[in-house]
């Protein structure tokens, strides 16, 4: 294999940092000793507009030994922003890319394997957790759940896969040609095609700092990854619809033959429960689809998805 970038987004990361940067150092150099991977290999971190000294420790990471390389985006962002910027600049540098976090919960040992998968063929190695035994109950049923509901709904993604994986370069210049502003590389990798297979390895806990995605965030990434990749549940609305319309013919039926026996009775607890429940749904419907319209209007108006500040490179990557 010749050159391999290591592509890390960073957020408010100063204490994880120090160590992950010398767990990386030390895994690529094994890596380079051992004819896997060329010298040339680099660890880039991207600095997603954080408000700790995130940016201070890259640049004098980069000063200290340059197999670490930096980007500094021109604010925060996001996550599969900041990830993307890194992959779409290492992707005219390197033979293949891998992304990870900077807490470094997922197994770092996995590279070798996803090497070996890179040198027999693939040109996608996802990361594949195979067993959440560090997560809560909570946490674990929850994430399980969402891949479900992911796969039910028509967005087919990795299970148990998140954004550790190796892409070549092929791949790298396949996922460029995909321009949609609201990103979900975990369902958008998949439909750059290519040969791939999985890597399986156990998740280990966040050595320091917090978490970057409490649950009010893991909602907001779970509904953008859904609506991002399929339309079903504007389809499930639709079905809804005609089973409502369906229904409300029964019940005019009904009201229709007991009014002509001579048995209605007037009374207000069905009429104030059809309104609620008409009315509840409807306002979930229209919630639902003005997902769809607001990912619509952010997709027209074409934005950028990151802007790169500044950056910390070898000088012949930089001309």
């Amino acid at each position: 294999m010749g050159r391999l970038f290591c592509v890390i987004p960073c957020y408010n990361e100063q204490e994880v940092l120090p160590t992950t940067s010398s767990l990386l150092r030390d895994k690529l150099h094994a890596l380079i000793e051992q004819n896997k991977i060329s010298s040339d290999s680099r660890i880039v971190f991207v600095n997603d507009g954080s408000r700790d000294a995130t940016w201070e420790i890259i640049k004098a990471l980069h000063d200290e030994d340059e197999i670490f390389q930096g980007i500094n985006l021109s604010k925060n962002m996001g996550h599969q922003n900041a990830l993307l910027a890194g992959l779409m600049t290492a992707k005219d540098l390197c033979d293949a890319a891998i992304s990870l976090d900077a807490d470094l919960q997922d197994d770092i040992n996995a590279i070798d394997e996803m090497i070996d998968k890179f040198n027999e063929g693939c040109d996608v190695v996802y990361g594949v957790r195979s067993a959440r035994k560090t997560d809560t109950f909570f946490k674990r049923t929850t994430a399980e759940g969402f891949y479900k509901l992911m796969d039910k709904l028509g967005a087919k993604t990795v299970y148990n896969h998140a954004d550790y994986r190796l892409m070549s370069r092929r791949a790298l210049l396949g996922l460029a040609e995909f321009g949609e502003v609201n990103l979900f590389l975990r369902g958008i990798v998949p439909m750059v095609g290519y040969k791939s297979d999985v890597v399986y390895y156990e998740r280990a806990e966040r050595f320091a700092g917090e978490s970057k995605y409490p649950l009010k965030k893991m909602l907001s990434f779970a509904v953008e990854g859904i609506t991002s990749l399929s339309t079903k549940p504007i389809k499930m609305i639709t079905g809804l619809g005609f089973f409502i319309f369906i229904v409300s013919i029964a019940v005019l039926i009904y009201s229709l033959v007991r009014y002509f026996t001579g048995n209605t009775i007037q009374g207000w607890t069905t009429t104030v429960i059809s309104v609620w429940a008409i009315g509840g749904l409807m306002m979930i419907s229209l919630g639902v689809i003005g997902e769809y319209i607001g990912k619509i209007y952010l997709e027209t108006k074409n934005r950028p998805r990151f802007i790169i500040e500044s950056y910390l490179g070898d000088e012949k990557d930089q001309k």
